[in-house]
């Protein structure tokens, strides 16, 4: 066979083809909206709406739920309370309530160590430390003014003691 025509001309050159994604014309649409006509109907389907619901059929877009003990709705994990904030806590109500001046001690040193950790940490837990350095120092306060008191009626209870010979 020729490259030419029956009349003895040269077919005109093939078009090239479009370049490599490019659409050679708008699919038809599936289905026209109710009440238009095919050529009344837009070449492409519009995009859905920013934010509109999922296609019938597939899975929402919500990402998988966060891991046990991960990061939290915020994006953050819960930081911990500090545990010398606790035991600082405790034992000054120890102090105050049963073992006066030992437990009232221990409270104002755990406190003062646990606020120094949580400034330099940002632990959670402040106020506890606050609440039993406070109350450790009333305890020793307590504990101070008891030994004074006891001290000073001393000699009176002394006194009171008559020795009979």
């Amino acid at each position: 066979m020729s490259d030419t025509n029956p009349d003895g001309t040269t077919p005109p050159a093939q078009p090239a083809p479009p370049a490599y994604g490019a659409p050679d014309a708008p699919p038809p649409p599936a289905s026209t909206p109710y009440g238009t006509s095919p050529e009344s109907a837009p070449a492409y389907p519009a995009p859905p709406a920013y934010g509109s619901a999922p296609a019938y059929g597939s899975a929402p877009a919500y990402g998988s739920a966060p891991a046990y003990g991960g990061a939290a709705y915020g994006g953050y994990a819960p930081s911990k309370t500090n545990t010398l904030a606790i035991v600082s806590l405790i034992s000054s109500l120890v102090g105050l309530f049963l073992i006066p001046f030992i437990g009232s001690v221990a409270g104002v040193i755990t406190g003062h160590m646990s606020l120094g950790q949580i400034k330099r940490t940002g632990e959670q837990g402040r106020g506890l430390a606050l609440a039993g350095t406070i109350i450790g120092y009333v305890g020793l306060a307590f504990a101070v003014l008891g030994m004074l008191l006891f001290f000073a009626f001393l000699p009176l209870l002394l006194s009171g003691v008559s020795t009979t010979s």
